[in-house]
Parts: C-alpha cells; sequence; structure tokens
C-alpha cells in the first residue's frame, strides 16, 4: 500500500512538472488561444447623443445616492467634511470583461451583469480614493475583452477604439455637467489607456486642460520624452504640485516586469517618437514624487479584502515603494492581497488597493495646491 501511494506521489509530481513546463514552453500561446475572442470584430453601434445624460449609463455620480460604490469608505475612514472648494471626478475603470472560449465578444454588452458587477467592485476599492476631495463621475461603457491586450490582430485595436468612442462621449456629459471648477482624471488599466487618449484628443491645447487639478493614469506605463509632451502636463515631482500627472505599475520582489517593458518598448509614444530607450514613468504613491522610495512606515493604508463577505479593512504600514530602474514600482516582499497577482509578481489589479490611503491624501495635496496656485 505504501509503494502504490509513492507512485501515485510521484505521478503526480510528474504530471505537475510536465504541466509547468508545458506552460513555460506555450503559456502565452494557450492563454491567448482561451481569452482572444474567436469571433470576427463587428463595429459597434453608437450610443445616442445623449445616453449619458441618463444615470443608468453612470456607475457612480452625484446624483446617485443609494448603492453608489464610490461613496464607500474603508472602516474609521469618514467621508469628507473639509470645506473649501471640490474637484469633479471622472474615473474610468478598468478592464472587468474577461470571458473565455466561445462566450467571447471583442467589446462588453452593457448589459453584461458579470462585468458591471466586478466594475462596480474595482470603483469601490479604486475610485472611493478620490471621494474626499470631490464627486466622483464613473461611466458604464462597452470596454474592450481582456482579450483585445493579448493579440496583434487588428480586431483588438478595433475594440479598444470602440470602448474609447463611449469614454469621450461621457466625458463630453461630464465636462456639460461641470462647465467651471477644478477637475481630477483618474483611471485604471484598460481605463488609464483610454484616459491618455482623451488627454491627448480632448484636453491636451484646449481651455478645460487649465482646470486640471491631477491626472491619476495608473496601471498603464507612460514615456516621460514621448508621451508627456503630447498630454500637456509634466510628471509630478512631489505631492504639493498641481497640474501634473502621475502613474504607476506594482511588482513584488524577485519582479519580472519583462513583459510590460517589452511592450512599452515596441510601440511608439504620443508624441510620434519611439518609446524604447525613453523612462518609463514611475510616481511613488507613498511620497507623490518621481521615482524615489518610501518605507512601509509611511504608507497611510492598504485595502485588506482578503475575508470573502466582508468589506475590506485599512491596514497602515505595511508595503513600502521603491521606483526601479525599469520604470516599475517594487513594494518589497510579496505581501498578500488576495488571489489575483499575476505572473512575475506583478500586482497590477491592486495598484490602488496597495497605496489607498495615501491616493486619498494626494489627491486632496494636489487639489489645495491646484485652488491656491
Amino acid at each position: 500500500m505504501a509503494r502504490k501511494f509513492l507512485y501515485v506521489i510521484a505521478t503526480l509530481v510528474v504530471l505537475v512538472i510536465a504541466a509547468l513546463l508545458v506552460y513555460r514552453v506555450w503559456g502565452m500561446q494557450l492563454i491567448r488561444m482561451v481569452m482572444v475572442p474567436r469571433e470576427p470584430f463587428t463595429q459597434l453601434q453608437p450610443l445616442p447623443a445623449d445616453a449619458y445624460v441618463e444615470a443608468g449609463m453612470w456607475i457612480a455620480r452625484p446624483d446617485i445616492v443609494k448603492n453608489n460604490p464610490a461613496l464607500w469608505t474603508p472602516e474609521g475612514v469618514a467621508p469628507s467634511k473639509a470645506a473649501g472648494p471640490k474637484a469633479a471626478i471622472f474615473f474610468i475603470h478598468p478592464t472587468s470583461y474577461i470571458t473565455t472560449f466561445g462566450d467571447a465578444h471583442w467589446n462588453a454588452r452593457l448589459d453584461d451583469k458579470d462585468a458591471d458587477a466586478t466594475a462596480r467592485r474595482f470603483v469601490a476599492n479604486q475610485a472611493s480614493a478620490f471621494n474626499g476631495a470631490g464627486a466622483v463621475w464613473a461611466p458604464r461603457y462597452r470596454q474592450a475583452n481582456y482579450g483585445a491586450f493579448l493579440t496583434d490582430k487588428p480586431a483588438g485595436e478595433e475594440a479598444l477604439a470602440a470602448a474609447y468612442r463611449d469614454v469621450a462621449q461621457a466625458f463630453a456629459t461630464f465636462l456639460k455637467a461641470n462647465p467651471t471648477g477644478p477637475l481630477i482624471l483618474a483611471g485604471h488599466s484598460q481605463g488609464s489607456g483610454h484616459l491618455l487618449r482623451l488627454l491627448r484628443e480632448q484636453v491636451a491645447g484646449k481651455p478645460v486642460a487649465d482646470r486640471l487639478a491631477a491626472v491619476y493614469a495608473v496601471g498603464w506605463p507612460v514615456s516621460v520624452e514621448a508621451d508627456l509632451p503630447a498630454l500637456g502636463l509634466p510628471a509630478c515631482a512631489d505631492q504639493h504640485q498641481a497640474h501634473c500627472i502621475v502613474s504607476w505599475q506594482s511588482y513584488a520582489e524577485p519582479a519580472d516586469p519583462s513583459a510590460v517593458v517589452e511592450s512599452f518598448e515596441r510601440k511608439t509614444g504620443y508624441t510620434g517618437k519611439p518609446r524604447k530607450g525613453t523612462h518609463m514613468l514611475c510616481t511613488n504613491p507613498i511620497t507623490g514624487a518621481f521615482n524615489g522610495s518610501a518605507p512601509a512606515s509611511a504608507n497611510k493604508g492598504t485595502l485588506d479584502a482578503r475575508e470573502e463577505g466582508k468589506p475590506p479593512k485599512l491596514l497602515k504600514g505595511v508595503v513600502p515603494a521603491r521606483c526601479d530602474t525599469s520604470g516599475v514600482l517594487m513594494i518589497g516582499e510579496p505581501v498578500d492581497m488576495g488571489p489575483f497577482t499575476l505572473p512575475g509578481n506583478n500586482y497590477h489589479v491592486y495598484d490602488y488597493a496597495l497605496f489607498w490611503g495615501n491616493v486619498r491624501a494626494d489627491a486632496q495635496k494636489r487639489l489645495a495646491a491646484f485652488v491656491h496656485k
């Protein structure tokens, strides 16, 4: 019996090793096979011109009081009642539409309940950090499937372009509803990609640009030399600087950011110049400065959402931050944030959650600096 048990264990070990070898050799091909939609891309019909007048097209906006995830704060953090000017905040949520095989479309349908529920969770854990600086507006949009980032087929770019058109339409409605006063623009991952295009096409060089207190393009690589000049904003040098842009991408050590770095270097910047050989923007979210490091003791709060069925808690002094020479943000040794850490110790999903308390304080400081400039 003992010998038979050992044979079973040995067989399982061999199978695990074989599976790891297959993944290492053909891993990305297998992921693409599963995640990239098989159907041909079909152009989306434009939304009605007044679509974003309706509250139902928004996950969060000021007149949504019931079930507004952007109004959430963790236990011990009260909603801000500070006097003084507030900003209108436009937040673009990251990819929440991840499907496989025959169920995959290139763009999410607006009636996709799973994608919408996940998007709402992102708004609660990310956009809520900004509710101390003003009212959050977070549109629903026909986001590109996660598989659009895994292919070099034209359909991937077409899906992203279709999603961007919804975002641009929502932004026009947002500006019409907020014709004056300071603005904060923020996003994550796919949302930050759309945000940067929005900056380049709808904001840079226009009067609305003068109203920007800050831009948070988190979870998306930005070139200091090949992108920022076309976006009309400098990198934020410190936490008291306004009218600037911040960005970071989180990795634990030992980190393997090669996939992000290679993708960054392959593409042309918004200025038309190649990104290869340029510096990736890394803002330290603890200090608010371009590059640099900070100890865990200076972290004002990391969202801990590991207890299923319970709201996230804010843990202070857990995670440090150091901008690496590669341009990504190192958070020290791996920290247990939940099941969504990506290969290479990539904490992309947790970019905001790792530094929720510091992002909240950062937005308020930049708004104050903007108002008093």
